[in-house]
């Protein structure tokens, strides 16, 4: 049962609430005094640190170099691409100068334009390409008053890589490639099936010819978009002068990419996987991957003396060891379960004298009595047990979610049942408004990679027409 400290809502009769006391409780993160923003606590930023740090490690092996650029851009800028400042219109916050020469200030709801002016400067030649760069910074978009922390606040962090290619060829194998990385993250770092394919045209990032996405899934039948990845073309390039003199001897007009992610990935890690206690955490993620609780240490010196002991031999996996004597055991096994350390340690007397001690997966509640002899070699084979089993019982959640739908009203009553719906469709923007109005909010959300042609003679699930393709359905945060 949750105490005063725990979660006081079950996650199955009200998901938001059970959301919101799990972010806050667990010190992943807390709200802020200025309206529409969140506080990302150290346990939050953590975890943010361990995206950062596997993503660096790809982005190394990719040839792409980190870089940073300024937080404001001229208010000219945007109206260089026309289809990205109607885009972001709505979202951007300015700052009015104090000098009546200068223009307006954007601060920052994506860089394309303050970087793509740089690169202006930077690409002379064929042999300045392909040139990688990624850059980790802060984003603003204004729209936003309620915040629902890591999922949608006025500002948040991501990283942002922007490319630029010498053909479409390149362009277009590179942008699907990092769509890959970002499923692969998704999957391998926080257990998390990621859903992969390409955007419809009204979904479609605003300046971009085509974009690409990995959709998770959540356990309250919302989707949630993770990552994207753009094909921009040349439109960028031809409005930032952005050209390079060819092996032809020739001015050409490159291809750009550019691909992103946010700390919403920690919104989907809470939803994904968090139960009624609280958070749990894939290991490959986790700061601390396990706690060593001593039980009655202060009647027996030696179980203290073998707890600090075993919290030496842990150190790879950053064990910690919760010597508080003014906590009880219950105490500190609900304070851990909530803020989802992968194994709890458990070492009494009784335990001592047979050498051994309980390990507690907090996945699946799992007790195990475990020789203290062979206690590193168990915990490391434990904890990979429990990364592979997390993404195969998420996996498995989002398989029973799946449906098809060949009738309208299958569509309709689908999304009703919370399921993630595929679907024929003609690929009109009037359509996707007609089936968002009729069904509560359910848009497009990506066409399925590998499953995405139409049969034959298929029609549009919602008007009837030819079908262009299959499309997944769902509402979506």
């Amino acid at each position: 049962m949750a105490n005063e400290m725990g979660i006081t809502v079950k996650k199955e009769e009200n998901m938001p609430e059970w959301y919101s006391q799990v972010v806050v409780k667990s010190e992943l993160a807390d709200y802020s005094v200025v309206r529409g923003c969140a506080v990302i606590r150290p346990l939050g930023y953590s975890l943010w640190q361990s995206i950062v740090d596997y993503f660096n490690q790809r982005l190394n092996k990719l040839n792409v170099q980190n870089a940073y650029f300024p937080l404001f851009i001229p208010e000219s800028f945007f109206h260089r691409e026309a289809q990205h400042v109607e885009g972001f219109a709505p979202e951007v916050a300015w700052i009015s100068t104090k000098s009546d020469n200068e223009e307006r200030l954007a601060i920052r709801p994506t860089s394309e334009t303050i970087m793509y002016d740089s690169y202006s400067k930077w690409i002379r030649s064929h042999r300045d390409l392909p040139l990688r760069i990624n850059q980790w910074a802060n984003i603003v978009r204004w729209e936003i008053s309620d915040v629902k922390i890591f999922l949608r606040s006025r500002e948040f962090l991501w990283q942002e890589g922007h490319c630029v290619y010498s053909t479409e060829k390149e362009c277009e194998k590179e942008t699907k490639m990092m769509l890959k990385e970002y499923a692969k993250m998704s999957e391998e770092l926080l257990a998390i099936p990621a859903i992969t394919g390409i955007k419809s045209k009204k979904e479609t990032f605003p300046g971009a010819i085509r974009t690409y996405t990995f959709e998770s899934f959540m356990p309250d039948g919302k989707a949630l978009q993770s990552g994207t990845s753009h094909n921009l073309g040349q439109g960028f390039a031809k409005a930032f002068n952005i050209s390079f003199h060819g092996e032809d001897g020739e001015e050409h007009t490159p291809w750009q990419s550019s691909w992103g992610f946010s700390t919403r990935l920690l919104g989907a890690l809470v939803m994904v996987h968090g139960d009624d206690k609280g958070l749990v955490l894939p290991p490959k993620m986790a700061p601390i991957k396990a706690v060593i609780v001593p039980i009655a240490q202060d009647k027996s010196p030696e179980v203290m003396k073998k707890a600090k002991e075993i919290h030496k031999k842990l150190k790879k996996f950053n064990a910690h060891l919760d010597d508080r004597a003014d906590k009880s055991p219950g105490f500190k096994f609900n304070e851990w379960e909530l803020k989802g350390v992968p194994l709890r340690i458990e070492l009494g007397p009784k335990d001592l004298e047979k050498q051994s001690c309980v390990v507690v997966s907090r996945f699946n509640g799992q007790k195990e009595i475990v020789p203290l002899n062979d206690l590193v070699a168990f915990v490391d084979k434990k904890l990979k047990q429990i990364q592979k089993e997390m993404l195969e019982k998420a996996r498995k959640k989002v398989e029973e979610r799946k449906t098809k739908a060949t009738t309208y009203d299958e569509l309709k009553n689908a999304i009703e049942e919370k399921k993630l719906v595929l679907a024929h469709h003609c690929g009109n923007k009037e359509c996707e408004e007609q089936i968002k109005t009729d069904t509560g909010g359910a848009t497009t959300r990506c066409r399925p990679t590998g499953e995405d042609k139409p049969e034959p003679n298929s029609k549009c699930v919602c008007c009837g027409e030819k079908a262009k393709y299959k499309i997944y359905f769902a509402k979506n945060y």
